[in-house]
């Protein structure tokens, strides 16, 4: 068997209470240990690691990189040793199963809630841990087994050093959508009315906006772009405080119309968003992956039936 290095966690956990109280002096209260103490143990960490952990700024620590990186595992570790010890107490059969996933900040979280909510309902001690951020960031936490899953809407780009299997989970159609006092209007003429009309719109490097962009070159079309955001939710709220037009997956109309008070102008009927399951080639996957995968498949697949099942209601486009 493969020797086994060793970390001091006594050392770990005085990093972390420093890390999370903001000081030594704080930290020193809570653990009952002196100032002195306390000083040793992060060198010693550090010595173990290689990294500096902490860097003083004026009278204040503040992590370096190593340290935020160092913090974020040592959290883990922390909840997951009261989630043994929680677990223990009860029967064994009833432990969770922590599930982490990252979600890429662009996906429309109503999507993100349709793929994930299936699972939740599927599997009675699956715990969810989600968390947020660029696809970039992600990665780079999944490449590190910090993280079992991602949620995208593109796959891993090329070039990136880290071995990930994508699961495509499916697609919908986008369609437009405004306050019923812009829509109304909108829908005659559809698609040639969206020229010059108010456009909020996702920014211009998300995959979204860039098959936007060519379905507007092939339709010769020139929105009046009001706002460009990031956040998906945000796009929707602007879009649903009359600032504009809003693009939204198909398969979300009802949901959109019910939460935001708007309607459909018209799809965008070749432009497509996809979603993938993103997760790290290793020997041993989490055992809930592949359900999680494909309860998620069959969830976007009962919307887009259903997608189809109302498109003769759709206007041309």
């Amino acid at each position: 068997m493969e020797r086994m290095e060793w970390l001091n966690y006594h050392h770990l956990l005085y990093f972390f209470v420093v890390a999370r109280e903001g000081g030594l002096a704080p930290a020193g209260r809570v653990l009952h240990v002196t100032h002195s103490t306390l000083s040793a143990q992060l060198r010693a960490l550090e010595d173990r690691l290689g990294h500096r952990l902490f860097t003083r700024v004026g009278r204040r620590l503040e992590l370096t990189d190593a340290g935020r990186a160092v913090y974020e595992y040592a959290a883990q570790i922390f909840s997951l040793g009261q989630e043994l010890l929680g677990a223990m107490r009860g029967p064994v059969v009833d432990r969770p199963w922590r599930l982490r996933v990252g979600v890429v900040d662009v996906l429309p979280k109503l999507v993100v809630r349709r793929v994930l909510a299936p699972a939740l309902r599927d599997e009675p001690h699956l715990r969810l841990v989600c968390r947020e951020a660029t696809l970039e960031h992600l990665l780079a936490d999944l490449s590190v087994n910090a993280l079992d899953l991602v949620l995208s809407d593109v796959q891993v780009p090329a070039g990136r050093a880290i071995r990930a299997t994508a699961h495509f989970l499916g697609e919908t159609r986008v369609t437009f959508f405004a306050v019923p006092a812009l829509a109304r209007p909108l829908r005659r003429g559809f698609p040639r009315s969206l020229h010059g009309a108010p456009m909020v719109l996702p920014l211009e490097d998300q995959p979204l906006r860039r098959a936007l962009d060519d379905w507007f070159t092939r339709h010769r079309l020139t929105p009046r772009v009001i706002a460009e955001v990031e956040d998906s939710a945000l796009l929707k709220v602007f879009g649903a405080e009359g600032l504009g037009v809003f693009p939204s997956p198909t398969l979300l109309a009802r949901e959109i119309g019910d939460q935001y008070g708007v309607e459909p102008v018209g799809p965008a009927r070749d432009v497509r968003q996809a979603f993938f399951a993103l997760a790290a080639e290793r020997q041993h996957a989490h055992p809930a992956v592949a359900r999680v995968v494909e309860a998620a498949r069959r969830a976007l697949d009962e919307g887009a039936r259903r997608t189809r099942r109302s498109a003769t209601a759709d206007a041309p486009g």
